[in-house]
């Protein structure tokens, strides 16, 4: 990665720039932890849906058609905010957009015709938290330098755990366990998770202002061009054909990791979903084992930065993918709540270093002044195959008739992650031993 070369590449690595960017990440946490994964989602399929095993069909389905919406238009929003110089403004535009999508939850009741609305702003909402996360991704480069960049994208998703263990503690205690919890709330037509809700929108737009206000915009490249939405995606078109004849390691990287990524996504998705229907946890206990799982995810992801800039990301991702899928695979057949704990926990370590190791993977590809363009890409490929985690899960269930039968097909999804990605060529190690 040359300096030089990208002007919006950090000459050094100035601190209060990169708190303030990965408390980004602290914030998002309230939307991906406490709404898509350990709280709300289990309240749609557990209280609001007729039926646990339905529910978590519905949701897989609802989630596959969000995913496809990603595929199609993230890679163009990269595209447009590189070509303009506006990742920051677009990066404010789609985080208020889920905060207003969590916000809108607080209507939805615990009974059943209520689902479809919840289910409509939780898809809504992982769409524009992806649409964020794309520009949020890119100005990793504007606050981190060559020989850094690993550590501070592990800072980074390592605020990301902390942030959401915090909140989820804050849940816990404040809105889910009391009788009676903060602001009066109670349990009664689901109020007390609805308040939830709220909270999270809170927490999120509160979190996301530093990098808005402190974080410079990358510059506007000289030739810039205005283009109409649909022939983006003929500029597009274009750069995908010249990488396949030119840059086939950044193709391979964003095939392989379309594969492994939807494997972690589902993993986060359906974590609590399996907790409280496989292994009994009631909603008190999903809420505490993940805040412990958040606490061991940040520390891993904080410690795999620095063997990233140390060893080079690739090793990092394929010794953590190894992991997942020896520890997924246990957990398809051993019983109980211990069971459940022991490898829950073990996934949460290895899932922290393999997110982190991956961004910074194709940062260090990334052509100059195209990184929205490139994490764009990377949003697409991802969803681009995001059914598969879904369809594994839902349609394992399907055919099994239970939960735990869903987690196999997303082992199997990991496999194929890790297979595709033991082909793809490492970018150099930095060899940053400090």
């Amino acid at each position: 990665m040359d300096v030089a070369a990208n002007p919006g590449v950090a000459a050094r690595w100035d601190w209060r720039s990169v708190l303030c960017w990965s408390l980004w990440g602290w914030g998002s946490a309230a939307f991906n932890t406490v709404i898509l994964t350990f709280v709300f989602t289990v309240y749609l399929t557990g209280s609001v849906a007729n039926d646990p095993q339905g529910g978590s069909a519905a949701l897989g389905v609802t989630l596959t058609i969000a995913g496809a919406c990603i595929a199609l238009v993230a890679p163009v929003t990269g595209l447009r905010s590189d070509a303009g110089g506006r990742r920051k403004r677009w990066l404010a535009v789609h985080t208020a957009l889920v905060v207003a999508c969590t916000a809108a939850l607080f209507f939805v009741q615990d009974d059943s015709a209520y689902l479809l609305l919840g289910l409509a702003l939780v898809a809504a909402g992982s769409v524009f938290v992806e649409f964020a996360g794309v520009n949020y991704n890119a100005l990793l480069l504007q606050v981190s330098t060559p020989a850094t960049i690993g550590r501070v994208s592990g800072f980074g998703w390592a605020m990301g755990y902390f942030g959401g263990l915090i909140a989820l503690a804050v849940v816990l205690f404040g809105f889910v366990q009391p009788e009676v919890g903060l602001f009066g709330v109670t349990s009664q037509g689901g109020l007390n998770i609805r308040a939830v809700a709220l909270f999270a929108a809170a927490w999120f737009a509160l979190f996301a202002l530093p990098v808005l206000l402190v974080v410079p915009e990358a510059p506007a490249p000289a030739n810039r061009m205005h283009r109409s939405f649909l022939d983006s995606y003929r500029v597009l078109g274009q750069r995908i054909a010249r990488m396949w004849r030119s840059d086939r390691q950044t193709l391979g990287f964003l095939v392989a990791s379309a594969l492994y990524r939807d494997g972690l996504a589902a993993i986060f998705t359906f974590g609590g979903v399996i907790a409280a229907g496989t292994f009994g946890f009631g909603p008190g206990e999903v809420v505490v084992f993940a805040i412990a799982a958040n606490l061991v995810a940040g520390s891993s992801a904080f410690l795999g930065g620095r063997a990233d800039d140390r060893f080079g990301p690739k090793p990092v991702i394929v010794t953590a993918l190894s992991g997942l899928v020896v520890v997924g695979s246990a957990l398809v057949v051993l019983p109980g709540k211990p069971a459940f704990w022991v490898c829950g926990l073990l996934l949460a370590a290895f899932l922290g270093p393999t997110e982190s190791a991956s961004r910074t993977f194709l940062a260090r590809i990334a052509a100059p002044g195209r990184e929205g363009e490139t994490f764009g890409l990377y949003a697409t490929t991802g969803r681009a195959v995001s059914f598969l985690g879904p369809l594994a899960f839902s349609g394992f269930i399907a055919i099994f008739g239970t939960q735990r039968a869903g987690m196999a097909g997303i082992v199997l999804i990991l496999v194929l992650g890790l297979l595709a990605m033991l082909r793809v060529r490492a970018p150099e190690a930095t060899g940053d031993r400090s």
